[in-house]
């Protein structure tokens, strides 16, 4: 037995020292080192031996195992360097050629719009001012002249957050709104200018959370960009001139516009604003059923309770006020028919903006 095992590994090293290639290492691997190699077939007659010859037997067995998977080892590296070699000889490189250029990412389109929409208002003279996500029920509802049990509180579904506070003003909402920042932006100009409060021009955009079921036009967490001018003798006109230029900027210069009477608690009098159906031209169609008109924000004068609690005199101050969700718009702009898609970080839709 140990005669044998010595010609197997002679013959086993004979036949790899003639190897050039990597297909016939690998028929010479499968040959000598599987589960049907020679060397292995004895270790398979290990229990036929007598009790003197195993441990001879066993222990020549595994040195030459061990001899075989070596030699093994080293050959295929060095038919590796071998094709490499062959391969830089054979074959041309150009260093010259461009690289493949890197895949970059790309602002999704809900962030590409509102960009947008804070520069036109940045060029028409409005500075971006933020606020706060989490805010009191104070900040959200009572300083925008809506008390506790007011009707209005009906129209926006609110996240509480459990805080242990049972005082009503104090309890902690997730903004349903951006108007609340109507209130800080106030109060901050008014605390650092007394008696005689500067005038303001400014867009608060940011994320507002409402309690509500996810459908197509609907979502529990959405941008929306506000608007807020007060000074002295700002009248509608003020507002409708403003908002007519922005969307004159954002959609064209040959959009149409018109204003709905309509209600909101922090607004006296308000109004909401339609622009032409992108889609139909004011035709009618199912975007804009069959009306012509698409609602793009809401807006209004600013309640002459509101600017008191933010700090200004009524008698002395007058302003407006406007909201917009630049989903919506996005969702117009480019006949979005489900804003699902928009939080779905599906690539195939994503890609198209």
């Amino acid at each position: 037995m140990l005669q044998k095992l010595a010609q197997i590994e002679e013959e086993a090293l004979a036949a790899l020292a003639n190897i050039q290639d990597e297909a016939a290492l690998e028929a010479w691997r499968i040959a000598n080192m599987g589960r049907s190699a020679p060397v292995m077939s004895v270790f398979s007659q290990m229990g036929a031996l007598s009790k003197e010859e195993r441990p001879l037997v066993g222990q020549r067995a595994n040195q030459v195992k061990l001899a075989i998977e070596s030699a093994f080892a080293q050959k295929a590296e060095e038919v590796k360097q071998a094709a490499l070699q062959k391969s830089l000889a054979s074959e041309r490189l150009d260093v010259t050629l461009p690289g493949r250029p890197l895949r970059q990412g790309r602002l999704h389109p809900a962030t590409q719009n509102l960009r947008r929409i804070l520069s036109i208002l940045g060029e028409m003279g409005f500075q971006v001012y933020t606020s706060r996500e989490v805010e009191s029920d104070e900040y959200n509802f009572q300083l925008l002249n809506i008390p506790p049990y007011h009707p209005a509180r009906e129209m926006q579904d609110t996240f509480y957050i459990e805080t242990g506070v049972t005082e009503e003003a104090e309890r902690q909402v997730l903004r349903t709104h951006t108007s609340p920042g109507q209130i800080r932006a106030m109060r901050q100009f008014a605390a650092e200018n007394p008696p005689n409060p500067p005038e303001i021009r400014i867009a608060l955009p940011g994320m507002v959370y409402r309690f509500e079921q996810i459908t197509s036009r609907s979502e529990v967490q959405f941008n929306q960009v506000e608007g807020l001018v007060v000074g002295k003798n700002i009248t509608f006109g003020d507002l409708k001139g403003t908002l007519a230029e922005f969307v004159r900027r954002m959609f064209g210069r040959s959009a149409k516009t018109r204003f709905r009477a309509s209600y909101f608690p922090f607004t006296e009098p308000s109004a909401e604003m339609d622009v032409e159906c992108f889609v139909c031209g004011g035709k009618g169609c199912g975007v804009c059923k069959k009306s012509g008109w698409l609602e793009i924000l809401g807006c209004g004068m600013v309640h002459p309770t509101v600017l008191q609690n933010g700090g200004y005199d009524p008698a002395v101050y007058s302003g407006f006020a406007f909201g917009m969700g630049p989903e919506r718009q996005l969702m117009l702009r480019h006949k979005i028919t489900d804003i699902r898609y928009l939080w779905g970080n599906d690539m195939r839709f994503l890609e198209q903006f």
